[in-house]
């Protein structure tokens, strides 16, 4: 299936690795053309490894979403290299785990700024651009999160759902001015992430990573966590002109964990 992203370009944040690398790999192998932040060095060295995988024409900038200047500085770098930006990939790394009184005023504020005011400064820094050309696709990538509440994630249970708010009412104000606005919600899809919080519940219940683990996956009903494979192919067809009449959506990437009906 052609999901008609040849030639159009991607912006992906966290992309250096993980969720991020992985939608920006499953868009490179559709032809897109991609601009890659992320706050750690190895952004070049993930745009090195994507272009001689698939041929793409891909941009490293490197920088940090809590900051307004790098997120300003990563879109004008972008609009200079291609001309356009046509996807954002709104994604960023996890807050602290915890549950409630391991956590300081100070964590909220650190998690504040990276995972709801990064999408903020995101969709600030790119709109004017989309609306002067009548057309774009922005995904955030979020959580099951979302859905159900899960032990000791605090932080990202409380403010993962602000997002969602933010994106379902872009999406209400946007789509009648051509541009589609949707969330994906992954579950356990294993990654240095989740390697994290897999370990923070070891120590916390004073239990091993692989009985950690084995209690997740026997919740979910197809009996694994997902791969960043499928997670990259999944968003790249949310993000595309495949999925062109699928707007203001709560995509779930869950394996079924969700059992509720909506």
């Amino acid at each position: 299936m052609d999901l008609g992203l040849g030639g159009q370009v991607a912006l992906v944040t966290a992309a250096s690795r993980g969720l991020g690398r992985a939608a920006a790999l499953a868009m490179a192998r559709e032809g897109a053309r991609l601009a890659l932040l992320a706050r750690s060095e190895q952004v070049r060295a993930t745009a090195d490894e994507i272009r001689k995988e698939t041929g793409a024409e891909v941009l490293a900038i490197q920088g940090d979403l809590t900051r307004s200047t790098d997120v300003e500085r990563a879109v004008a770098e972008t609009l200079k290299a291609y001309g356009q930006i046509d996807i954002l990939i709104t994604n960023a790394g996890g807050p602290r785990p915890g549950e409630f009184l391991d956590l300081a005023p100070s964590d909220w504020e650190d998690a504040f700024q990276l995972t709801l005011m990064s999408a903020v400064r995101l969709c600030y820094a790119v709109l004017p651009h989309m609306l002067e050309r009548g057309s774009g696709s922005i995904v955030a990538s979020q959580s099951y999160l979302v859905k159900e509440p899960a032990e000791r994630l605090m932080l990202s249970n409380s403010l993962r759902l602000a997002v969602i708010g933010m994106m379902k009412t872009l999406a209400n104000e946007l789509g009648p001015r051509g541009i589609r606005v949707n969330t994906i919600n992954p579950a356990w899809t294993w990654t240095d992430r989740i390697q994290q919080l897999v370990t923070d519940r070891a120590q916390a219940n004073s239990s091993s990573i692989d009985a950690e683990t084995k209690k997740i996956t026997d919740a979910i009903p197809l009996g694994r966590m997902g791969t960043v494979e499928e997670y990259g192919k999944t968003i790249a067809w949310l993000a595309s002109p495949a999925a062109s009449f699928i707007h203001g959506h709560s995509l779930m990437f869950d394996g079924g964990i969700i059992k509720a009906v909506l």
